[in-house]
């Protein structure tokens, strides 16, 4: 019996990358899923089925043919500020790396500026970019960290990630309700207790605006 060869994984060095696997070849991995669950892929529901999941795929994890310089298009000013610059409940969807499952949450991220500012949006997008990818949110939350910290070299940045996981929620121990919080500091906010627990204070109640 012949072996099917499996692709090996290469990272890409741009974001202008040939994929090393069609759209065709995904689509058809999606049909022997759906066999394999003992569905009938030719059946008038599911009859797209494998384009669509494909489509959502490619999209849940853009991420991959992102890059810092092209997200942030110069968005990185000069400013002379020494004061905390805080965003806080960023949407977050990701997806879990061992069940490719949903990771749904809020990231909070903070940074004190050092001669530099970054458009607000940009912070958003950084956490976009990072989350549109397999991950694990230890990883995701050290990743938007270290990347404001190399784009700035601010005083220190914080970042918050709290998330639900539905491999946990809807498989496995099936605990709906149980939330994630990781940590990542960098900088002052990890040397100084003062900065850190007024960031931790910040993102602690609901903002007025709500």
């Amino acid at each position: 019996m012949t072996v099917p060869s499996i692709p090996t994984f290469v990272p890409a060095l741009t974001t202008e990358a040939q994929p090393i696997v069609s759209e065709a070849e995904m689509e058809a991995a999606v049909r022997t899923l759906l066999l394999g669950m003992g569905e009938d892929p030719d059946r008038e529901g599911l009859r797209d089925t494998p384009k669509r999941m494909v489509k959502a795929l490619k999209f849940l994890t853009s991420g991959y043919q992102q890059s810092l310089d092209e997200l942030l298009n110069g968005a990185i000013f000069p400013e002379d500020l020494d004061e905390m610059v805080l965003v806080r409940d960023i949407d977050l969807f990701s997806s879990c790396e061992h069940h490719i499952w949903p990771i749904i949450g809020k990231v909070h991220v903070a940074y004190i500026p050092n001669g530099k500012v970054i458009g607000l949006s940009k912070i958003a997008r950084i956490c976009e970019m990072y989350a549109r990818r397999l991950q694990v949110q230890e990883r995701l939350t050290a990743q938007i960290a270290d990347a404001l910290q190399g784009l700035l070299n601010p005083q220190g940045v914080a970042v918050v990630v709290e998330a639900s996981h539905m491999c946990m929620v809807m498989r496995g121990v099936q605990k709906p309700g149980s939330w994630t919080s990781t940590s990542a500091m960098r900088g002052v906010f990890s040397s100084d207790a003062r900065t850190r627990q007024e960031f931790f204070n910040l993102i602690s109640h609901s903002p007025a605006s709500r």
